[in-house]
Formats: structure tokens, sequence, C-alpha cells
């Protein structure tokens, strides 16, 4: 394997956290490497609901905190909750003053919306439903500007390199299709998103399917929580891949969730109907699919012509799908939408491994528990890119600005797309949003069988480790919280539960052999 080596610090990622953190390390020198063009592909830059943030003068980020810990199901970190919440004013401010256009009242205020769980308005969004892309838009024009960043495009990390029980550099190679070269560097950022494809219906990139947590797993680090994977009740069931997603703020504004009886099924379901928590929605929505009621969105009353202004995206969406949503209904689907567990984490980002820090999807703070409060992640990354950007540059010390020129790659080995479309369909049938030990068992067996038929592809092996760590904890956790729902331990098991912390060697502990009948 070819080696180079490079003082700046290495991030692995492309989207808000990693953009953020690539700013804040400056004028630090910083090498961003992205598999696609920059910004593109990135789970925040798909975002449509805002970001969370307490603007309003009769809220309070005490009030966040506490809506962010009632929803995370007794797993949320109290002191994250406080310290992200109490950030996130400021946050809003430094984005504004970097140019994101966020929506403003006719006095200069910031117009926010209510997502579901949230005791207040407090969603600051863009142009509706575009605050993902002009967030990452106005992130990526700073950091072509940022003279210390310098961006690979088209370049996919493979995985990451030990020296003792330090990370000591990354292994690279080209996206588009198996030598790979060794890049070593005095510090690793890992900012490169969950796993929603990992499931065969997800609203995330194509590129997001676990390839930073199980980098991080194979490299021996602890992860937490990869049980909790939250399932965006509003995808649109309309056959494309990834599923459009339909935001959140569409039933803030009064859109209903119907079956194709007519009947507002959420009604029964919780006293908040359609804001209830997301597992509670998700959950009620997957009963109805299984069922053949065909649930729908229904904007027409609240909306009407107003959601092609209002929320362009989901606009664009129907009418990419043949529907006008001011005269029909939505149909909807559960989808894997955004990861709680990730590669555990300090609150300034240091992961179990030295030289490797983690931010955004990818890790897990503790802020989110066993249930996402809505529009908190795009807040964590800021946040936490923020702080690890901090930790990084206090403990590393200043490296060469000089730039990384990487010689002719060989194309990465690619997963057969045979494989992957059977690791999607497992997962959804025995890791979705319904789970029992039955199926886990028998899903973990299918992931052993799918590895075992390309071993020597590392994108492959990062995608079915994470999927063995999401199975595997949601086999040990025998109890339903949050976002993790077993029909065979359907009660949860205290107030205040425990969090999941394991490393691959015990999750592949719990993998029945190949031999051994599921």
């Amino acid at each position: 394997m070819k080696a180079l080596a490079t003082g700046r610090v290495v991030i692995l990622g492309a989207g808000l956290a990693a953009l953020t953190a690539a700013l804040r390390l400056a004028p630090r020198p910083v090498l961003l490497i992205s598999p696609e063009p920059l910004g593109q592909g990135a789970s925040s830059a798909w975002a449509q609901g805002g970001v969370a943030a307490a603007m309003d003068p009769s809220d309070s980020p005490e009030a966040h905190a506490e809506d962010t810990l009632r929803a995370g199901a007794g797993l949320v970190d109290a002191a994250v909750a406080h310290l992200v919440t109490a950030a996130a004013r400021d946050e809003i401010i430094d984005l504004t003053d970097l140019g994101a256009p966020f929506d403003r009242t006719a006095t200069g205020g910031y117009v926010l919306s209510r997502e579901a769980a949230h005791g207040a308005a407090r969603v600051v969004r863009v142009k509706g439903d575009q605050a993902g892309a002009e967030i990452t838009r106005t992130l990526v024009a700073a950091v072509r500007e940022c003279a210390s960043v310098q961006v690979l495009e088209g370049v996919l990390a493979t995985g990451l390199q030990m020296t003792g029980d330090r990370v000591s550099g990354v292994r690279l190679a080209l996206t588009s299709g198996s030598e790979e070269i060794l890049l070593t560097a005095p510090a690793v950022l890992l900012a490169a998103g969950g796993s929603g494809g990992l499931y065969a219906v997800t609203t995330n990139p194509p590129r997001i399917s676990g390839q930073a947590i199980g980098m991080a797993a194979r490299a021996g680090a602890v992860i937490s929580d990869p049980e909790f994977v939250q399932f965006h009740p509003t995808a649109m069931d309309v056959g494309i891949d990834p599923a459009p997603l339909a935001t959140e703020a569409l039933r803030g504004e009064g859109a209903h969730l119907l079956n194709r009886l007519g009947e507002r099924f959420m009604l029964a379901e919780h006293p908040d109907a359609e804001l209830a928590p997301r597992d509670v929605v998700a959950r009620a929505v997957y009963r109805q699919s299984q069922a053949g009621l065909r649930p729908a969105l229904d904007t027409r009353a609240c909306l009407g012509p107003r959601i092609v202004t209002d929320f362009p995206a989901v606009a664009g969406a129907c009418a990419q799908a043949g529907i006008d949503p001011a005269c029909a209904q939505i149909p909807v689907a559960a989808a894997a939408h955004y990861h709680m567990g990730g590669v555990e984490t300090d609150a300034d980002g240091r992961t179990s491994l030295k030289g490797l820090w983690a931010c955004g999807e990818a890790a897990s703070t503790g802020l989110h528990g066993a249930n996402r409060l809505a529009s908190n992640g795009l807040l964590e990354a800021l946040v936490f890119a923020g702080r690890c950007a901090g930790s990084i540059a206090a403990e590393i010390p200043m490296g060469d600005t000089a730039p990384v020129s990487l010689p002719a790659l060989a194309h990465a080995a690619l997963p057969d797309p045979a494989l992957v479309l059977r690791l999607r369909q497992a997962m959804t049938a025995g890791a979705g949003v319904v789970r029992d030990a039955t199926g886990l068992t028998r899903c973990l067996h299918e992931i052993a069988a799918i590895e075992a038929s390309q071993p020597d592809c590392a994108p492959l092996l990062n995608m079915t480790v994470t999927a063995t760590l999401i199975a595997a904890a949601a086999l040990e956790r025998r109890e339903s919280r949050g976002a993790h729902c077993r029909s065979d331990y359907p009660q949860t098991e205290g107030q205040t539960g425990t969090r999941s912390r394991l490393t691959l060697d015990q999750a592949l502990a719990l993998r029945p052999c190949l031999e051994e009948t599921p």
C-alpha cells in the first residue's frame, strides 16, 4: 500500500458538521475529504425542517432541554442537552452572520416553526423547507474561500489506520469504482453521516449507509446506542429511492394523517395526535401500512396551493411523483431517517480511540437518547463541530500547511449491488420499526452471509459492521424504549434507562455462525 503523510487535520465528511469544523479550525491547516462534490450527498443538505433553537423571548434553552429530555425516553444525557440548547442561539447568530438566509419576520425576527414534541415554536427555517440546502450552500462557499482548508473530492475513506492505541491515519480510494493509499495525519475527525441506507426505505442520500460508524468500530472504537434508529413517519411512499421527505413542519402547520378509509388515525394514538413524538407517529404509520390501509398526509385544508411557495422541496417531490398536494393526499411510509447511536464521544467530541474525534450523525454524544427531538440533529452537528475543533486545536500541535497531492489512485472495490439490496431488505425485515428476537437473530445470520459473499470489500464491510452493531444491540435490549420497539418485550423497564455501549467484538459474539440455523 502506498503511503503519504500530512500535517493537516483530516476531516472525513462534507455535511454541516464537517464544513463547520473545518471553518472553526481555521487557520489550522485542514484536509476535508468528500466522496461527492462538496456539499452534495450529505444528509444535512437534505434536511427540511431547520435548526432547533430558543429564539423567541417567551422560550428558553432550559425549556428546549426539557423537551429534549422528554422526547429521549430516559436515555438523554441531561448535561449534554443543557450544553447544546444553551449554545443554540449563538449558532443561529453565527450562521446568520455568515450569510445563511433564514426566514425573517417583517420586524426582523426569525420565523419559527413548531415540530413534534416541542413545547414551543423554535425551529429556525429557510425558505420553508430549504434549511439544510441553504445552510450547506452558505458553509460550502465559506469553506471554498478559507485558505487553511484543502478539499479533496471524489475520494472515499475505506478504513482507519491504527498505530498502537492511536488512530494515525486513513485509507483512501477513489469513489468510482482496489488498491488503497494510506494517508497518515496527526488527527482525524469523523463527520461522515449516519446509516439510513442500510434500510430498504430511507430518506438519506444514497451513500449514507453506515460507513463512518463501521470504520470506527473496525478500528476498535466504542459504539453507543446503535439500536436506536429513528424512522421518519412521513417519507413519501411514491416508489422513489431514496424516499422524498414530507417534512414534519407540514404537521406543525396543521396537516393530518389519514388512512384510505378517511380515518384520522393519530387521534386514537396520542393526545398530541400528529405532533406526537416521532417514534409514536412512525409506529402508527407502519401499522397502517402493514394493515393495507395506505396512510397519507393531507395538506389540502391547512395549506392548499400555499404548499408550492411555503414548502417548495415537498411540492417539487410531489410534482415528480405526479401528485398535486393542493388537491390530493400524499402517500407516506415510515423510513429510516436518523441514527441516534454512533461512535461514542465525550462532551468535546473525543472518541474512545486516541487521535479520533467524531461529530454529526456518526457520533453518539448523549443528546438524542432513544428518540431524537425534531431538528436537534443540525443543532448538534453545529455545536459539536465547534467543540471538536476546539478540542483538536488544544491537543494537536499546528501542522504544516503543504497541500496533499495524492498519487494516481485505484478505484475502490464497490459492493455488489445485489448484496446491498439483500442487506437493506434484511435490516428492514429484522431490525426495522418493530423487532423481535427471532427476526433479529435471522437478520444477524443474513448479515454474516452477505459479508462472507464479498469479504475483501471494505465499503461493504463497513456497512455490515454497522448493521451488525444495530441488530446485536437491539437483540440485547430486552425492552421497548423510544424508537426501539420489541414486540416480544413491549414494556419499558423504568423511566430512566441505560445506554448501550459495545465494541465490534462484543457485537460479533452475538452473531450466529453461518453454520447455525437462525
